[in-house]
C-alpha cells in the first residue's frame, strides 16, 4: 500500500509528514484537545517529537500527512490512514490546532485524503474512530458521510466507530456532480 502521495486543495497542501515538522507535532500533540480526545503522548521536547515521528515513518502502511495552507505554508494539521489491529478496516483520522479549527481546513484535507485513498487502493471500506465526547470530530465525521457503526471497548476506553463504503462515496460524488451540472445549466 503506497501512502507516500501528496495531495491539493484549493486552499491545501498535504503532504507525507516529515522530521522537519517536529516543532508543529510538538505544539499540536500539547494541545488541550489533542490530550482530551487523542491522549498524552508525553511529548514535551524537539528531540522527543523527532523521535516520535521517526517511529511513526518506519512503520508500513501507514499514511500520515502534514496539512498546510497553500497562502503562507503554514502547518495547521494532520491527516492519518492506517490498519489498527482492532479493526476489520483501515482507519482514517485527523487533528488541527485550534486556531485553525471552524475554518473547513480539516473537512477540506480529510475528505481529499479520503476520496483518494479509497479510489487508488481499491478499498471497499474505511473506518474512524472516536471517543463519544469529540462532537467536533463526530460532526466531521458524519459531513464527510461516515455513518455511526457500532462502540467498541479498547484498553478501557469507549470508542465509536464510523463507517464509510467506496459504493457509498462514489454514489455521493455523482450527486454532487449532478447538482453542480445542473446549477450551471439554469
Amino acid at each position: 500500500m503506497n501512502l507516500d502521495i501528496s495531495f491539493n486543495t484549493d486552499r491545501l497542501r498535504i503532504r507525507p509528514l516529515t522530521i522537519d515538522d517536529k516543532l508543529f507535532i510538538l505544539e499540536l500533540v500539547n494541545t488541550t484537545e489533542w490530550i482530551q480526545f487523542i491522549g498524552d503522548r508525553k511529548i514535551t521536547t524537539e528531540k522527543e517529537a523527532e523521535i516520535y515521528i521517526q517511529n511513526i515513518l518506519e512503520k508500513e502502511n501507514i499514511g500520515y500527512w502534514t496539512v498546510q495552507l497553500k497562502e503562507n505554508n503554514n502547518r495547521v494539521g494532520i491527516v492519518t490512514f492506517l490498519k489498527k489491529e482492532y479493526l476489520e478496516h483501515p482507519d482514517i483520522g485527523f487533528a488541527f490546532l485550534p486556531n485553525y479549527g471552524k475554518k473547513g481546513y480539516a473537512f477540506e484535507a480529510s475528505q481529499a485524503v479520503l476520496e483518494s485513498i479509497m479510489e487508488n487502493l481499491n478499498l471497499t471500506d474505511v473506518l474512524a474512530t472516536t471517543v463519544p465526547e469529540n462532537v467536533n470530530s463526530i460532526k466531521l465525521l458524519k459531513r464527510l458521510g461516515l455513518k455511526y457503526q457500532s462502540d467498541l471497548q479498547v484498553d478501557n476506553e469507549k470508542l465509536s466507530v464510523y463507517h464509510i463504503s467506496a459504493d457509498f462515496l462514489r454514489i455521493n460524488k455523482t450527486k454532487d456532480f449532478i447538482e453542480l451540472f445542473n446549477k450551471g445549466n439554469k
